[in-house]
């Protein structure tokens, strides 16, 4: 059976029927609109007070139980004042209550009884940026690559604006750069920056790059593409609570605390590097570094090498029992201290420019004096010690 009770309480400002002869009724009808109008308007208006205060509620809950999660902040204070905006929650629950009661009882009208049945409207919503999930690291690294290529230039431009206004039209006129590849380009830069100790603009650079994160955060929440999320972040930044705008300085402070330590880290990655490239330069035939081979040597045999007296390493060498005299010459020559039979090569290239410079003389014989110096060159310059013995 159909109820039609709902028929019954009808409010109609030009119902004739309920007029009486004495008054106007043009105009009783045009009051009766009136006060129709004026009581949706405060309908309205309420509703639009309590949503602003339902978001205001959603805001400050998400923020607090944010902090708790991360331990920021004096814990007792924290817990008080969610259970402050959880008693605050209860209320409005109680006032939407009250108002959809309120709204049932409302008698219809023109405005409300019915709606246009055959009206559409639609509104294109922009498509969400494909996942980056299955992209393979090569596939990242390219894409980064053609993007800096491309937009280097904006993305320093975006760096070094100062206002939130400046920032918003900067990134609605070039909304590419509404992308994480800005946000590790800005990363990258500050991190540079920071080992250049260019502090202060680093600073400025680090609070660009958190705007562009906290954009992609609110469009990852919201499920939409960050481009559409470029005015809200602006507005709300700008218009915020106390509460938020802490928040959002906290995180500047930590991201810049990051960069100051991941700096300190590459400088000293870079002179490891630097000191182990040096230190492979110097590794001799053998791969032994001569300075480590040095410090090992007894002190007899650091101060032949530090005097460069043959003589003195010739005795101190045979003095030494033969094991431990092999041990430390095959380290010596491992590591280049000593070369072995250096002289003898020495002469043999000394032959070659003389016999080279002989047969463009016109093959002119040596002298006895130019013999006995090449003799003399050609002599080991350790004379004892035979290679042999630390083969």
């Amino acid at each position: 059976m159909v109820d039609y009770s709902k028929w019954k309480n009808i409010e109609i400002s030009d119902d004739e029927d309920d007029t009486h002869p004495n008054i106007d009724t043009p105009s009783l009808f045009r009051w009766r609109h009136q006060a129709r109008v004026e009581r949706m308007a405060e309908m309205d208006q309420e509703k639009d007070e309590f949503k602003k205060k339902r978001q205001s509620f959603q805001a400050r809950l998400m923020d607090v139980k944010e902090r708790i999660s991360k331990k920021d902040g004096d814990e007792e204070a924290l817990k008080k004042e969610l259970e402050k905006i959880e008693a605050e929650g209860k209320e409005l629950d109680r006032i939407e209550s009250e108002m959809l009661k309120k709204e049932k009882k409302t008698p219809w009208n023109v405005d409300t009884i019915s709606k246009p049945g055959f009206e559409k409207t639609v509104i294109n919503k922009k498509a969400g940026r494909k996942p980056d999930e299955n992209l393979s690291e090569e596939e990242r690294e390219q894409r980064m690559k053609q993007f800096v290529k491309e937009n280097e230039k904006l993305c320093k431009q975006y760096g070094m604006l100062r206002k939130y206004d400046d920032s918003k039209r900067f990134l609605q006129d070039h909304l590419q750069l509404v992308g994480e590849e800005t946000a590790n380009y800005l990363v990258i830069w500050s991190i540079n920056l920071e080992m250049e100790e260019k502090h202060e603009l680093m600073a400025h650079v680090a609070h660009q790059c958190i705007c562009m994160q906290y954009i992609l955060e609110l469009a990852k929440q919201l499920d939409v593409d960050p481009r559409a999320c470029v005015n809200s972040f602006f507005s709300k930044i700008q218009h915020c609570q106390p509460e938020y705008r802490a928040q959002f300085e906290s995180e500047i402070e930590g991201f810049k605390g990051r960069i100051q330590k991941r700096a300190q880290e590459k400088i000293q990655e870079a002179i490891a590097q630097a000191e182990e490239e040096e230190r492979k330069e110097r590794l001799g035939p053998g791969g032994l570094d001569p300075a480590d081979v040095f410090e090992s040597l007894p002190d007899e045999l650091k101060a032949c090498f530090e005097s460069r007296d043959v003589e003195l390493l010739q005795k101190t060498i045979a003095a030494m029992p033969v094991d431990v005299a092999k041990l430390h010459m095959k380290r010596c020559v491992d590591s280049g201290l000593w070369v072995p039979n250096a002289a003898d090569l020495e002469g043999a290239k000394k032959d070659d420019e003389d016999s080279d410079s002989d047969d463009a003389a016109g093959g002119e014989e040596k002298t006895d004096d130019a013999k006995s110096e090449s003799a003399a060159k050609e002599e080991p310059i350790y004379t004892g010690v035979s290679t042999e013995d630390v083969d």
